[in-house]
């Protein structure tokens, strides 16, 4: 299996992915579709067998920077979140990004 990519657009979408971290821990991963890092990162999570909510910063800034405000991790990307109860449990960038560790996460 690999990873199921969910388009995060308003802010109706970032408040059900918060909330549902409520149920279970949720992926969340901050992109830049204009660095080749970011891409190369979201090549690399593909493996996580698991739904990775994603915003596009060049698309959805606002909502990037209520990521900021709500877990108080300065905007970076790529940047990812597993969030649970509404707070992050696991927060890395860049190639600090586990795809393993997230996958044991989301378990």
């Amino acid at each position: 299996m690999s990873a199921t990519f969910k388009y995060i657009n308003t802010a109706e979408d970032l408040d059900a992915v918060f909330a549902e971290s409520y149920e279970h821990p949720v992926a969340l991963l901050k992109h830049s579709n204009s660095c080749g890092i970011s891409s190369h990162v979201m090549y690399l999570i593909e493996e996580i067998d698991a739904v990775v909510n994603v915003i596009v910063i060049q698309e959805h800034r606002d909502l990037s920077n209520d990521v900021e405000m709500r877990t108080g991790h300065r905007h970076q990307s790529p940047q990812l979140f597993v969030l649970r109860d509404g707070k992050p449990i696991y927060h890395a960038t860049h190639y600090g990004i586990d795809p393993q560790k997230v996958a044991e996460l989301l378990k």
